[in-house]
């Protein structure tokens, strides 16, 4: 008789497993898509670094792509964040977003030579086939803009 019990509570058990509704992941699924915040050194702290941010975080969540930032260290000069964008264009950034004079003027000197990559320069620097240029107020519809065209073409 406790045999049985056992067996009945085991096989309940069991059914009660199997037929239990599997749990959605929690992890996001990204796009294989990245949008890199180039900043000064002082990061995403101040703004317009700070709203751009913001929206850059809003956006991933419903575009799946992924965001980072990357502050320059170091001296503050075009030639010091010109490695800084390399780098990111080397990651491959789909879309990178300048703030800040030395930032912009990197990009300015980098984006030709990356036409695979689209730039958004904030605040100043040079209009060309792949770069944006805009001021703080319209960089965060800018933004959004971008990274749902990104998340577009990574589909």
């Amino acid at each position: 008789m406790i045999a049985g019990a056992v067996v009945l509570a085991a096989a309940a058990g069991i059914t009660t497993w199997a037929l239990w509704p599997a749990s959605e992941p929690r992890e996001r699924q990204y796009r294989d898509a990245t949008a890199c915040l180039l900043t000064g050194e002082e990061g995403i702290a101040k703004e317009p670094a700070t709203a751009i941010w913001s929206t850059m975080q809003q956006a991933s969540v419903t575009t799946l792509v992924r965001v980072q930032n990357l502050p320059v260290s170091g001296p503050q000069t075009a030639d010091n964040a010109e490695g800084f964008v390399n780098s990111l264009t080397a990651t491959r950034c789909g879309l990178i977003i300048a703030v800040g004079e030395p930032q912009t003027a990197a990009v300015d000197r980098v984006a030709a030579a990356n036409p695979q990559t689209a730039f958004i320069s904030v605040g100043g620097g040079a209009v060309t086939g792949n770069v944006q240029v805009v001021d703080a107020a319209g960089a965060p519809d800018a933004i959004s803009a971008e990274l749902q065209e990104l998340a577009n073409e990574a589909s």
